[in-house]
């Protein structure tokens, strides 16, 4: 199976988890311009994030359901008018920003992007439709009929990671050949825990049997470097954390960074 464009990039790859949720500098402010802008500074060129739409078809970049853990407001965003969404600040300071705001405040990096809501799938696919954005995103979902429902809206020109029910397929077959017959070839990614509960999901067999049917591996949400360099010794083709500066740091110090570096306050890189 040849990899769609997404996934072109030299591995591991380097996900900004809603920006580097949990780097000291911005923590509070997930999923903001600010956050994005912070990880594409330290040289991030895959950024995760999620996507709901509002009551009148404005598609958000956030994370939860209704506005009240990260911001100064309260509702449900299918509930809210993107006007009565832009009042709300993340962490006091910046508002919700919109899937468009990211595509264009930083029009070289990749997105993965996760299906929150069913609203949000049209509104995905038509977005990325308009955008003509087919190389630029990959697209998840926890829910396997989100999933569906966006790749056949999409006509297969979208790439997308694994449901839940295809993870465990690759999980609990003996042969990626089985696993890829049973996805139907759909998924070009799988994108899980390292571990859930007592089960270690990303065990060197599935990265056998994903590699073996053309299939990615990326694994979230990794904060601790002990962790990331027993996963990336285990081969796998990507990491998403919360702490960006940690992540960085491993894989320099793995000769695994294939980001630029960063840009001191002069404009010029900054390899410190």
């Amino acid at each position: 199976m040849t990899a769609p464009r997404y996934l072109d990039s030299p591995r591991p790859l380097a996900f900004a988890h809603r920006g580097g949720a949990y780097h000291p500098e911005i923590e509070g402010l997930e999923n903001t311009l600010a956050a994005f802008r912070h990880a594409v500074g330290l040289g991030y060129g895959y950024l995760e994030t999620d996507v709901h739409v509002t009551s009148d078809g404005v598609l958000l970049a956030f994370h939860d359901t209704v506005l009240d853990r990260v911001t100064d407001r309260t509702g449900t965003i299918a509930e809210s008018t993107y006007a009565e969404v832009q009042q709300a600040l993340i962490g006091g300071s910046e508002p919700v920003p919109t899937l468009a705001e990211l595509f264009d405040a930083f029009p070289d990096a990749h997105f993965n992007i996760d299906v929150k809501s069913t609203g949000a799938v049209e509104a995905l696919a038509a977005f990325i439709e308009e955008r003509e954005a087919w190389d630029r995103v990959l697209v998840g979902s926890f829910s396997g009929r989100r999933m569906n429902a966006f790749r056949r809206r999409t006509r297969g020109r979208v790439a997308t990671s694994a449901h839940p029910l295809e993870v465990a397929a690759y999980v609990l077959s003996p042969s990626g050949r089985l696993a890829r017959l049973l996805t139907r070839g759909r998924p070009v990614a799988l994108q899980v825990p390292h571990r859930r509960g007592r089960l270690v999901v990303v065990s060197p067999g599935l990265v056998r049997r994903a590699r073996s049917a053309g299939v990615q591996v990326h694994v979230w949400t990794i904060d601790d470097p002990i962790e990331m360099n027993t996963l990336l010794d285990r081969g796998v083709d990507g990491i998403m954390t919360d702490r960006t500066d940690i992540l960085r740091d491993v894989l320099r110090a793995r000769g695994q960074w294939h980001g630029p570096s960063e840009r001191g306050p002069d404009g010029m890189e900054d390899d410190a």
